[in-house]
């Protein structure tokens, strides 16, 4: 028990980083933990992608419970989103299946694809304003009606084909998207919606992968057990620290993770 113990430290330790990350600025769980475990840990992308999948699902599961106490969730994006998002993540699975077990080629196709969902989160970060100024200065560039119901079908494809192969796209990319589609909403109204629509999607990946033996449970313990207290002191601490710079600092920690991960 005592080194069962031990050997979760690290990653209890991690799981706490990540979390006073996702703490501090509301984004940074998967774009921070999948290349975490894959670089730092050498854990094989598969695993590191099935596990941190597994991860977001029972921590998203919470923060929705918490945004639909107060409303913040608009579940009829949700569904739209849902109904691309879970019809791709399955599909992706199927594929992913068919291919076989994943060899060193697959596995560098992942690592890649971690790498390119990292810049995507980090140029979110980055450029949020600025996209969300150019759509308000441009009314008739936004979409409504039916255009933008199948517009939301087709971002939530998009995402779910993302979030089963690197587990990153659900967070920071997610929210931008849904903010471009529907500029709006409330900053709550996004968060919640964000995260609600999170929680099947990682769920059915998350099982996807355990049916391909890509699930680590240990590791996934140790991860829950260093992010929550992590993600209570994060909450507590970004009332203090300036959002930009913390934004910043994460955009930056992203692009030169995603540069390691694709070179």
């Amino acid at each position: 028990m005592q080194e069962l113990f031990i050997s979760l430290l690290p990653f209890a330790f991690s799981g706490a980083l990540v979390g006073l990350l996702v703490g501090l600025t509301g984004v940074g769980g998967g774009s921070l933990m999948t290349p975490l475990l894959t670089i730092i840990f050498g854990v094989p992308p598969g695993v590191a992608v099935g596990t941190d999948l597994a991860f977001a699902a029972l921590t998203k599961g919470v923060g929705t419970l918490a945004h639909r106490v107060h409303g913040h969730v608009r579940w009829d994006i949700v569904g739209f989103l849902a109904l691309g998002s879970l019809p791709a993540a399955v599909l992706t699975i199927l594929v992913m299946k068919e291919v076989g077990p994943l060899d060193d080629q697959w596995h560098h196709i992942i690592k890649v694809s971690i790498g390119i969902s990292v810049f995507l989160t980090a140029l979110s970060l980055l450029f949020r304003k600025s996209l969300l100024a150019w759509v308000e200065n441009h009314p008739k560039a936004q979409l409504h009606g039916k255009t933008q119901r199948v517009a939301t079908v087709l971002v939530g494809a998009v995402i779910g084909v993302l979030v089963t192969i690197s587990s990153i796209g659900a967070g920071a990319i997610g929210a931008t998207l849904i903010l471009l589609l529907y500029p709006k909403l409330r900053a709550p109204e996004v968060a919640g919606t964000d995260i609600a629509y999170a929680v099947p999607l990682t769920a059915l990946a998350g099982l996807g992968h355990w049916w391909l033996g890509n699930v680590h449970f240990d590791l996934l313990s140790g991860l829950l057990i260093g992010s929550v207290p992590g993600i209570w002191l994060g909450a507590r601490l970004s009332k203090s620290l300036p959002e930009k710079y913390v934004r910043g600092a994460l955009a930056t920690t992203l692009t030169l993770v995603g540069i390691k991960l694709v070179s």
